[in-house]
């Protein structure tokens, strides 16, 4: 009778056999995801090795390791620096101003998605992509051209209208409303896009069940709409808040001449000057981690406020 039971029970699988049964069931899927994998893992994970410069006096002779510990000094000489307020105040206006306008690209998607004529839904949508596709250099070029005192298109609409030309890019206060707003212009069409696809798997017997009930445009949108794409906009508002501090450099640095300066040093290009221009690599490493410190912290804690307030987080 022992025998028999004994002979009755099957051992456990271990969880390394299971692993390794579901890799060669599915290693076509992984050989694909291989790419990816090296990518991230070549040209994201191998440098944090070079972080440790940050807390080192770095001196390229002798290398990494040789070179000596300093702790905290960069770190301290930064905070304490006359310029550590004006760098701060103007990355942060920037990334708050373009996250008050984070319910664009949403609006557009909702309003693509009532569209009814289907050559002009398509046209429009053309429209609003096609500058996505546009490189940094040539959107901060065609700024320049767009903005010139003398030949710009909006200095000569002015005209047109009796005004004086003005000269912008020279002007520390437009340049938050240029970077931005240009910005916008740049992605809203393509930011669409993904609450576009979340719109389409909106059942329509929904929306004629609401009309049904006398329901109208805005009330199905608001009740229907909203709450179908809303898990979408969490997760899309978390990754943003993951980049916070993190703005189109190239696009800042192009734009930017001294006469701007005062508005449109931020601390990325405060890094890429002291990094590569100075040849402060240790003091550049130190503010650029102080930088992506921030970005990690702003990104933990908006997933914890949407995981506790909503269903919907990343992990």
């Amino acid at each position: 009778m022992d025998q028999a039971g004994r002979g009755s029970i099957r051992p456990t699988p271990s969880a390394a056999g299971t692993i390794l049964r579901n890799l060669g069931k599915t290693w076509q899927l992984y050989v694909l995801l291989l790419p990816a994998l090296l990518y991230f893992f070549i040209l994201h994970y191998i440098p944090l090795y070079g972080v440790q410069i940050a807390f080192k006096d770095y001196i390229a002779t002798k290398g990494i390791w040789g070179s000596p510990w300093i702790g905290l000094d960069h770190f301290e000489r930064f905070f304490s620096s006359y310029y550590f307020k004006d760098l701060i105040r103007n990355t942060l206006v920037l990334n708050v101003y373009g996250l008050l306008l984070f319910p664009l690209p949403i609006i557009l998607a909702l309003s693509f998605n009532e569209v009814k004529n289907a050559s002009f839904k398509k046209w429009a949508q053309t429209i609003t992509y096609a500058p996505h596709f546009i490189s940094t250099v040539v959107m901060a070029g065609m700024i320049i051209a767009f903005l010139d005192p003398e030949t710009g298109l909006i200095n000569s609409i002015i005209k047109v209208f009796g005004g004086n030309p003005t000269p912008f890019l020279i002007m520390p206060q437009w340049f938050k409303h240029i970077f931005v707003w240009s910005g916008q212009w740049q992605g809203l069409g393509w930011g669409a896009i993904i609450y576009l696809a979340a719109l389409a798997g909106v059942n329509p017997d929904q929306h004629d069940a609401a009309s049904v009930d006398g329901a109208s445009r805005l009330r199905r949108i608001w009740h229907i709409n909203i709450p179908a794409i809303m898990p979408t906009v969490i997760i899309l508002f978390i990754l943003t808040m993951g980049s916070f501090m993190s703005i189109g450099f190239e696009k800042v640095l192009l734009l930017q001449n001294p006469l701007n300066m005062s508005s449109s040093d931020v601390i990325q290009t405060f890094v890429y000057r002291s990094g590569l221009l100075q040849s402060q690599y240790s003091f550049s490493a130190a503010v650029g981690l102080f930088d992506s410190l921030i970005n990690v912290t702003l990104l933990v804690l908006a997933n914890q406020i949407a995981r506790r307030s909503t269903d919907n987080s990343l992990w």
